[in-house]
């Protein structure tokens, strides 16, 4: 029967409790164990999808078609395993199903309460669609003390009493800050923040403590002492050079033998060979690229979290190192500054919503077909090289997208009708924003002899999608005649998926969002083969 572990926060938010998870998983699994991650987010959205970028970073997108927190990312680079809708749920989400229950009257008339009714629907979504795991491994979004937490915390200390030592864990994540101008480290919030969790009847087994400073062993048993917790089961958590560096970090720590020794399991060591391998790649590349992104949301790089480690993938393939350069894209619609761009190997336009910095993306996809520098355009970023395609080569001066107004030729429309699998989905501009993306895992069928044919070695691949703007197929011949080839389709050739201009050392856009596919140990394959350019282009520059 599958062994749960709760992870929680205390004392400040961002300590790391997703790489903890994705860490932890990873390491369980070295030890031979089957996992799953899933993340319970208390904010009342009833997912991320419509949210700022600004507000929540990246949405990460499943192959079943759920927009979820960043966080579910590091879950699938980690560990490999593909999470789903059921791996990430938030309060919205609880009281819609709830609420819909009572209205439905499956309760029978009861007086509808957060205890039982929500704590049971919580408690159901941690146990449900499980097969064979040996750990579920559960992260409570929020620090401890957070009123809209409160909820999750009373469900999965219900959940230690019914499962029972033997079955379930708690392991807190905490800070231990450093105080310059007295030269301590400084345990008192750590001890608050345990207090505040056994307030709502928790007692955590093991603490993992984030530090920018070696924490003492002095310091560890101070801490195990007032928190009630063993002095081996206080966990250092230090910076460290890479995120891939983590798994062997927490393991040198001792996290993952705590969890056996909780747990009563007698096993042998990790294998961590291969991520020995990624950071003997990461520690020591043969040479450095520089990549320009540009996107809309770089002032908060979380926006673009798997793209970012989709890139450094694509550098650990080719054994280099990947210097990103983060631009605005506004800032490329003003006179004289696309030229900043000429000090860059590759060329990268992300997705992105709206028409704020979009004349920008325009331009920097012009540069990057002017003068032969490697170009990726992703969802948004395909469409932009599309509508530039056709205003300065296929003689459209006045292409662009109905996203942005009614332009004389809508290159770029709204998405109304398509396929998956056998049904048909059907959308129209009154629908909720929540729902009207394509969303989740889609096939695209190849052209033979194309470069992307002969990046991917396959005929037909599944990418995950998440727009609800497409190129328009009516466009496809006069862009073609122009030399764009429309090198990818769906499988009913109604969805153009991938363009490419076959004239160029390396220029591809992609409807569909490839980053979400990558991982340390497999790459993805347009952005190892877009790394290997951009080496190419800096033995030109």
């Amino acid at each position: 029967m599958a062994r749960f572990i709760f992870i929680t926060g205390g004392v400040v938010s961002s300590l790391g409790k997703g790489l903890c998870s994705a860490a932890l998983g990873a390491l369980l699994q070295a030890r031979g164990f089957k996992v799953r991650l899933r993340k319970l987010d208390p904010y009342l959205n009833v997912d991320p999808g419509t949210m700022s970028p600004y507000q929540h970073g990246e949405v990460y997108v499943t192959d079943d078609g759920a927009e979820t927190d960043l966080d579910l990312g590091h879950y699938e680079r980690f560990t490999g395993v593909p999470a789903r809708k059921s791996d990430n749920v938030t309060t919205g989400q609880i009281y819609s199903n709830v609420l819909a229950r009572e209205r439905r009257g499956e309760y029978l008339g009861a007086t509808v309460q957060v205890i039982p009714h929500v704590t049971d629907a919580i408690k159901a979504f941690v146990l449900g669609d499980l097969a064979d795991e040996d750990f579920v491994i559960c992260e409570i979004g929020g620090t401890v003390g957070d009123i809209e937490g409160l909820p999750f915390l009373e469900a999965i200390r219900q959940l230690g009493n019914e499962l029972g030592r033997d079955r379930s864990l708690f392991l807190h994540c905490t800070l231990i800050p450093y105080i310059a101008a007295a030269g301590e480290l400084k345990t008192k919030p750590t001890q608050h923040s345990v207090k505040e969790l056994q307030s709502v009847g928790i007692k955590p087994d093991i603490l993992v403590c984030r530090s920018e400073r070696e924490i003492p062993k002095e310091e560890r048993r101070k801490i195990g002492l007032f928190c009630n917790v063993r002095e081996e089961a206080v966990i250092p958590a230090l910076d460290v050079r890479s995120i891939y560096a983590v798994p062997r970090a927490y393991h040198e720590e001792g996290l993952d033998d705590e969890v056996c020794r909780h747990f009563g399991l007698e096993v042998g060591q990790p294998g961590l060979e291969n991520w020995d391998r990624i950071m003997g790649r990461v520690d020591e590349p043969d040479g450095e690229v520089n990549i320009g992104v540009i996107g809309k949301y770089v002032s908060l790089l979380d926006a673009y979290k798997s793209l970012a480690e989709s890139l450094t993938h694509g550098g650990i393939a080719n054994n280099v190192k990947v210097k990103v350069s983060w631009l605005d894209s506004e800032i490329f619609e003003q006179e004289g500054t696309i030229q900043q761009l000429e000090g860059v190997h590759g060329i990268l336009v992300p997705g992105g919503f709206g028409e704020r910095g979009a004349e920008g993306k325009i331009a920097a996809a012009r540069f990057a077909r002017e003068h032969q520098v490697p170009y990726f355009g992703i969802c948004f970023g395909m469409q932009m090289a599309v509508i530039e395609a056709a205003r300065n080569l296929a003689a459209l001066p006045h292409a662009g997208s109905t996203e942005f107004g009614s332009p004389a030729d809508p290159v770029v429309g709204l998405m109304t009708e398509w396929s998956r699998g056998n049904q048909v989905e059907r959308r129209n501009s009154q629908s909720d924003l929540g729902g009207t993306m394509r969303l989740g895992a889609y096939p695209c069928v190849l052209s033979a002899g194309s470069r992307v044919r002969e990046i991917y070695q396959s005929d037909s691949i599944t990418e995950r999608h998440r727009h609800r703007y497409e190129v328009n197929i009516n466009y496809k011949e006069r862009l073609e005649q122009a030399g764009m080839l429309f090198s990818g389709l769906s499988p009913d050739g109604e969805l153009p998926e991938i363009v490419e201009l076959p004239s160029h050392p390396w220029f591809v856009g992609v409807q569909f969002h490839p980053e979400l596919k990558s991982r340390p140990f497999d790459p993805h394959p347009l952005f190892t083969s877009f790394v290997a350019a951009a080496v190419e282009q800096s033995r030109l520059v």
